[in-house]
């Protein structure tokens, strides 16, 4: 895959921005009026299982709001009805997949739970995200014939036929319109989950992609090719251009909230949040086989925009029937909001970590940078709290390292979060150390030249020393490894569980009132950031606009500046406020 430089346009905006241009029926041309078809998309992804209104955080650039009430299911069902009506044209509803795995109804039914609900929704499609994988691949494949869609993925295999394990792609007709929509999930699925979930699943690199493209245009004669994938935005762009032949790309994986698309030539690419908390809808209008017009709204589900759809919520509350007593379990409260929206350190993350320390008795404990997970208000904190916060109960794993190694970690994970080359960036967010760990870096710095100091208990960690760390163990993983950080030795899994290492601790915390400093601090960046891509993409723009030939120096794997690569603030197209009825 080539790399590529950035060139962009600052992002801008208010919450729920529309790039749009006149919604004609005719398109003039020169002084000729054209006849135009138009068809919607509306998209949700990594839905994670959340099917209740839940609390959620809201922001565009430094100003945020938090809300009790958003998202849940009966509110997408009510968007979706919305849409449509002001939509007679016609609109195919997409999902972009992590949908059953993220609550504690979702693990303890794998997956089941969400079925009739989903089936309510009207999807015309959906693929399989990095996640579907987590109840192993015989219930993924029970799962995707339980829903009323096809599940559509071009690159997962049947590991002992050879067979795709779902269609390629769809080819629907939308007023006229013929459109082949195509799949494609994270190759490295089998390296990012335990690998024992995708057991008996062969993934494909994007190399399968472009002879598809080529068979929906040569031989399904499609007017428009949408590419659906699952690989996460900072991949899913420089994907699709490489790719010829695409038209639209709708990405999922990173929980992106891009209320502006980013433009690849002339490919918008985008992607909707999470949780359900949000819904994409884009409106293409075609004139003579080619893309004349298009927009692009993200549509925050508040509580006061969209009522609940009755008939979804009587189905979402039948379904969670059986679930209520055990998710409703209190197991301890908190006075402040429990978040997980920053890469580097959240108060959510700070609380996991210190309880996994407590519990196993060791100098440090690291948590895993999961995305998901909407937030916790102040009030009672749950079972379904706890699920939400870490849909796998994982045994805890203790053991040491040396300094050094946990210095060499460190840098890696930097890398894998922080990389000047998009396609190398892995994973989710940073780790999260336990509050009495105190790591500062700079981003911006090289590969391996980032950390800039690391203290155990107000300590400066010694290369040659060794340090007891603890961290879930992950199903599959090296005997001697500890999360991440390699070649730890003294190995061993103690009898309690993350889950039982949370709930001790705010047994015997009391109330949360402070999850500590954040133990994590980048030194060159704002205490919070909310996305590592979108971020990306104003660091090149202002350092393109401060020196553009040192700015190419400054990044290592750029070949060249890339134009073509944008982040649309403006478009050649009018705004419309959003309409919400």
């Amino acid at each position: 895959m080539n790399r590529f430089g950035i060139f962009v346009a600052a992002v801008a905006g208010c919450l729920a921005m529309t790039i749009s241009v006149s919604a004609a029926n005719n398109v003039s041309t020169h002084g000729t009026k054209m006849k135009t078809k138009k068809f919607s998309i509306a998209f949700v992804n990594d839905i994670h299982a959340q099917l209740e209104p839940h609390p959620e955080l809201f922001w565009q650039g430094d100003e945020s709001e938090r809300v009790h009430n958003a998202g849940g299911l009966s509110r997408i069902a009510t968007a979706f009805k919305q849409l449509e009506a002001q939509r007679p044209h016609g609109m195919l509803k997409i999902d972009g997949g992590d949908t059953f795995q993220g609550s504690g109804p979702g693990a303890w039914t794998q997956g089941e739970v969400m079925v009739r609900p989903l089936n309510a929704l009207g999807f015309d499609l959906a693929i399989p995200g990095n996640w579907s994988v987590a109840y192993g691949a015989k219930q993924l494949q029970t799962l995707s014939e339980k829903v009323n869609y096809p599940m559509i993925a071009a690159n997962i295999f049947d590991a002992k036929t050879g067979e795709r394990s779902f269609r390629p792609y769809l080819v629907k007709e939308v007023n006229g319109v013929k459109i082949g929509v195509l799949g494609f999930t994270d190759p490295d699925v089998p390296s990012r989950q335990p690998p024992h979930m995708s057991e008996g699943l062969n993934f494909q690199a994007a190399k399968v992609l472009q002879p598809l493209i080529d068979e929906l245009r040569n031989e399904e004669k499609v007017d428009v090719v949408v590419l659906v994938t699952h690989i996460g935005l900072h991949k899913a762009v420089p994907l699709t251009r490489q790719l010829r032949g695409v038209d639209i790309s709708l990405s999922a994986d990173t929980h992106e909230r891009t209320y502006e698309p980013i433009e690849v030539g002339d490919v918008w690419v985008v992607e909707a949040g999470a949780f359900g908390s949000l819904v994409g809808v884009m409106d293409i209008t075609m004139s003579e086989g080619k893309i004349v017009d298009r927009q692009w709204e993200l549509i925050e589900l508040r509580e006061d925009k969209f009522a609940e759809d009755e008939q979804v919520k009587k189905i979402v509350d039948e379904v969670l029937a059986p679930h209520r007593e055990r998710m409703n379990r209190e197991i301890g409260h908190t006075d402040i909001w429990l978040e997980r929206y920053n890469v580097m350190s959240t108060s959510m993350d700070r609380l996991i970590a210190d309880a996994v320390k407590e519990s196993a008795g060791t100098d440090i404990a690291l948590s895993n940078g999961f995305r998901f997970s909407p937030p916790t208000a102040p009030g009672p904190i749950t079972e379904a709290d706890l699920w939400n916060w870490l849909p796998l109960n994982l045994e805890i794993k203790v053991g040491k390292a040396y300094g050094q190694q946990l210095i060499d970690y460190w840098e890696s994970e930097f890398e894998n979060v922080f990389s000047k080359d998009p396609l190398r960036m892995y994973g989710g967010w940073l780790a999260r150390p336990s509050t009495n760990m105190n790591v500062q870096f700079d981003s911006t710095a090289k590969a391996n030249e980032r950390l800039r100091s690391l203290e155990i208990d107000g300590e400066p960690v010694d290369p040659e020393k060794s340090y007891s760390l603890a961290a879930g163990a992950r199903k599959g993983q090296p005997e001697d490894q500890i999360h991440r950080v390699k070649r730890c030795h003294v190995t061993k899994q103690i009898e309690q569980t993350t889950h039982d290492a949370v709930r001790d601790y705010l047994a015997n915390q009391g109330d949360v009132k402070d999850t500590g400093k954040p133990p994590v601090r980048c030194v060159v960046r704002p205490e919070v950031l909310r996305s590592q891509y979108l971020d990306f993409i104003k660091r090149r723009q202002q350092e393109h606009e401060a020196d553009p030939h040192e700015a190419e120096l400054l990044d290592e794997n750029a070949q060249h500046d890339d134009p073509q690569t944008t982040v649309n603030s403006s478009s050649d197209s009018s705004k419309k406020e959003t309409k919400d009825e």
